[in-house]
């Protein structure tokens, strides 16, 4: 059984993280994608660690992928653009707004080759409207978008996420736009351009404080790790470390009462009766819960919570979480052999089924690996395809 977008062709012009994230879940579904870097290569390709002078990161991210390098700024650069178009299904850029056009590669040019087409932008802030011009990295939209001032604890200074969530929102938000672009053009018969922004697709993520502002004027504040809503609901320090805990619900509350902590005095704390008590009440909660918490390790307070149907868990580092029976069960950290860096790790497919998916097919490519074989596709004949790598138009990657 194929994978569900075999025989479909992606053109990614994208850089950096949102962009590749959304074409690398394309590549993992099964779509054909060449990657066109410029003549330097995806930014990322300096990222360090590097082995054997290649970026892990920039592996990470870019399996299931085939290279070319081309100068867009050269008219026969971007006649390589117009034929890839022409035999594309889909195309996702992420250039700062505006650049697209004085390419001539933006979605009317290529429409012009490829009327069915499906074409994505991504952008720091949208295509239109004050901001629309302006370039936007992670950091920036998570400013704007309200998440670094709920994020922290309270008191502090704002805190970025630990992830770059907002470049990983809008990459997610790109990707099911063009599934729902492809899925119209599969019933009606027509392509369509879409378009969103780091700033847009994490500010659709604030479901909760959305909710909370507009019903009660309620502007969302760090509060370390608790849930606005639910108390117990955050992480509480232990002997050795931490462990969360989501005990909100009156049955959940009783057993982590009762059958956790054995503090059965607590049912009867009016500050702790109802859900909407506690959370008004979290820091003195807190407190009760942590001198109980503090006497005995992480481990042991997880088994007295399994045992009880409460949900809770360790709080890991990172090197913890990789290593950990559940994730690596679940194929979360996968090998796979890379040409220039060898056997090395990478992340694992987080969609499980019982069919044809998604699938690791191939590693990420070196900077114009593929560049001889994308132009012979193209129409190119060989001496056309060495006579763009001789004038510096084309770049073909050394042997891996």
């Amino acid at each position: 059984m194929p994978l569900p977008l075999e025989g479909i062709r992606v053109l990614d012009l994208t850089n950096v993280m949102a962009g590749p994230y959304c074409s690398m879940v394309l590549g993992d579904l099964g779509a054909e994608v060449v990657k066109l870097e410029s003549l330097d290569g995806d930014s990322t390709r300096n990222f360090e660690p590097k082995v054997n002078d290649e970026s892990y990161c920039f592996a990470v991210l870019n399996r299931n992928k085939k290279s070319i390098s081309v100068d867009l700024k050269a008219p026969a650069g971007r006649e390589v653009v117009l034929r890839l178009a022409a035999r594309s299904d889909i195309v996702l850029e992420n250039f700062r707004p505006g650049v697209v056009k004085k390419l001539g590669i933006d979605y009317e040019a290529l429409k012009k080759v490829n009327p069915g087409l499906i074409y994505a932008s991504m952008s720091g802030f949208g295509q239109t409207g004050p901001y629309g011009r302006r370039g936007g990295f992670d950091i920036i939209a998570q400013g704007m978008s309200g998440i670094m001032m709920m994020t922290g604890h309270p008191g502090g200074r704002p805190a970025k996420v630990g992830i770059a969530m907002n470049d990983i929102a809008c990459g997610v938000t790109t990707l099911y736009g063009i599934l729902g672009a492809f899925i119209g053009k599969l019933r009606h018969g027509q392509g369509q351009y879409l378009e969103t922004s780091l700033l847009e697709a994490g500010l659709a993520w604030s479901i909760w404080e959305f909710g909370a502002f507009f019903g009660n004027g309620e502007k969302p504040t760090a509060t370390g790790t608790r849930h606005r809503r639910s108390a117990p609901y955050q992480a509480f320090r232990t002997q050795d470390g931490y462990v969360t805990v989501g005990a909100s619900g009156d049955k959940l509350w009783r057993a982590f009462v009762t059958q956790v902590c054995d503090r059965p005095q607590w049912l009867e704390d009016e500050r702790f009766r109802t859900n909407p008590l506690r959370v008004r009440n979290a820091d003195a909660l807190e407190a009760e819960i942590e001198k109980v918490l503090a006497t005995q390790p992480t481990a042991r307070w997880i088994e007295k919570l399994d045992a009880a149907g409460v949900p809770g868990g360790p709080v890991y580092t990172y090197d913890q979480t990789l290593s950990d029976p559940q994730v690596q069960h679940r194929r979360m950290v996968v090998d796979i052999e890379h040409p220039r860096i060898g056997m090395m790790k990478t992340l694992g497919l987080p969609v499980k089924s019982d069919g044809e998916l998604t699938a690791i097919r191939k590693p990420a490519p070196l900077l114009g690996q593929h560049s001889r074989e994308v132009l012979r596709e193209i129409g190119y004949n060989d001496s056309q395809a060495e006579g763009l790598i001789a004038d510096g138009i084309v770049k073909a990657g050394a042997p891996a």
